[in-house]
């Protein structure tokens, strides 16, 4: 089963990322990536003017792909002429993209696509560039090789002269070493952080490799993972914005991203809820809002009160989710 970080192209060539660790039987959540040309007229959204070629076919991908207004056109797009693609989700209650396992007809996963270039006899200079890269983080961060994985246009092998390094490390203490050992590096002049918006200054993942924009992540080892697909109910309950601390940061870095939280204030007056149903968590289904603070940070947050009941045990829990698709404004902002 594809997990969290995997890329997968399908018959119809749709080029998707896989979204989390939970999933249906012979079914796997995911977000689309890259649109095959020829399905452009398909979708009444901004496109980046770049293209990309697999195999012989012409890629497009969304100026912004993770917006609640083109997540919606994805989804009315395929409901309309790719209903497959198309689950609806009984614990969530509402329909999600979801693509069934006999549609992909090929898998990519980020630890094998980083052997198969490094088994390569030639390599082009970004791929040469790539190796070099993961060799010199992994000896400063003492993380081994084959805890490293590549995804990206680099992955696929469909990247350009202008393609950025997508790196992508298994398991969070691993990814705290990356994360220390990279800091190590900037200091000493041999890499050097780029930061477009506070966003990415707080999560301090993107930087420069000798002019090469480089990205890094992190991936849930098989041990991390211990939540399975049907085990809870998510119920919606309202829209909510709040000002907490962060509690936990253990499982911030992955995605979806979980803080643990505490001491949680309403930032409005329409946000004010009963003791019970303070949340513990918030989850972010946005990418860019994983690793965004650390234990002991003060965040704001503004996203959907859910209600999570255990279908086992019969226990309840509330948490914010980030991200849910219905708007535009939900986020996680430190402090």
């Amino acid at each position: 089963m594809p997990i969290d970080g995997d890329t997968f192209i399908t018959t119809e060539g749709f080029v998707f990322n896989v979204f989390g660790y939970e999933h249906p039987e012979n079914r796997v959540f995911a977000f689309l990536k890259y649109i095959p040309a020829e399905f452009k007229t398909l979708f009444n959204i901004d496109f980046l003017e770049r293209t990309w070629t697999y195999g012989t076919r012409q890629l497009i991908r969304a100026e912004n792909l993770y917006s609640a207004q083109n997540y919606s056109t994805f989804l009315k797009v395929f409901k309309t002429n790719f209903p497959s693609f198309v689950y609806f989700c009984p614990f969530r209650g509402k329909e999600v993209i979801s693509a069934a396992l006999n549609s992909i007809c090929k898998v990519f996963i980020p630890r094998e696509c980083l052997r198969l270039i490094a088994d390569l006899e030639v390599k082009d200079s970004l791929q040469q560039m790539t190796l070099d890269f993961i060799n010199l983080v992994s000896r400063e961060s003492d993380v081994s090789f084959d805890d490293f994985g590549i995804h990206g246009s680099v992955a696929l092998g469909m990247h350009s002269d202008s393609s950025d390094i997508d790196v992508v490390v298994y398991g969070s203490r691993n990814f705290r070493k990356l994360e220390q050992a990279i800091e190590r590096l900037v200091e000493a002049g041999k890499l050097s952080y780029c930061f477009s918006n506070r966003i990415d200054a707080a999560r301090r993942f993107k930087g420069k490799y000798n002019g090469r924009t480089f990205m890094y992540n992190a991936i849930r080892k098989p041990e991390e993972t211990h939540e399975k697909y049907g085990s809870c109910k998510y119920s919606p309950i309202m829209p909510i914005a709040l000002t907490c601390i962060v509690k936990d940061d253990n499982e911030a870095m992955f995605r979806p991203a979980i803080y643990r939280i505490e001491n949680c204030q309403p930032a409005n007056s329409a946000s004010r809820i009963s003791e019970e149903k303070l949340p513990q968590f918030v989850v972010s289904m946005i990418s860019c809002y994983r690793n965004v603070a650390r234990q002991g940070d003060n965040i704001q947050i503004n996203g959907t009160l859910e209600k999570v009941e255990n279908l086992q045990t019969g226990g309840i829990h509330y948490q914010v989710v980030v991200g849910t698709g219905a708007r535009e404004d939900e986020h996680v902002w430190p402090i």
